[in-house]
């Protein structure tokens, strides 16, 4: 893999993920999620830290350039296939083990819908870096 297109995928998709998190998350799923949560976890949007939101987006851009790179999915749609299982995994992982151990989770209504929300996030994430890593494949036609 390329290094420029791992950094460019990566920061591509660190800003899909972002936009994509701010949208499902901050918008769509917030009342939801709140209800199926523990009460008194989410920070204000005055109180957020945003150089950590931001990095932790990049991690996932580049967690994901690295896996559809290593893998040599370099279209939109194997993109997305991967990103799609990754923040599946990834997300139901962390979500049971949270739901198991702690009381961030409260409701496994609330574990699926994080997961869902995640793997859907992710396989869209996934499809930029994907078309991203592909960009520039030309294919020689002899004539």
């Amino acid at each position: 893999m390329n290094s420029q297109k791992f950094i460019v995928g990566g920061i591509a998709g660190g800003i899909v993920n972002f936009i994509l998190g701010w949208l499902v998350y901050g918008m769509l799923l917030r009342d939801f999620m709140a209800s199926n949560a523990s009460s008194g976890i989410m920070r204000a949007d005055s109180d957020m830290i945003w150089w950590a939101l931001i990095v932790g987006n990049l991690c996932v851009g580049f967690l994901l350039a690295y896996v559809i790179g290593k893998g040599g999915a370099a279209s939109a749609a194997k993109g997305a296939a991967v990103g799609f299982v990754v923040g599946l995994l990834v997300s139901l992982g962390y979500d049971l083990i949270m739901y198991a151990t702690s009381t961030v989770m409260t409701s496994l209504k609330g574990v699926a819908a994080d997961v869902a929300g995640s793997a859907v996030i992710s396989a869209i994430t996934g499809a930029v870096v994907g078309w991203v890593l592909g960009m520039s494949k030309k294919t020689v036609v002899a004539t």
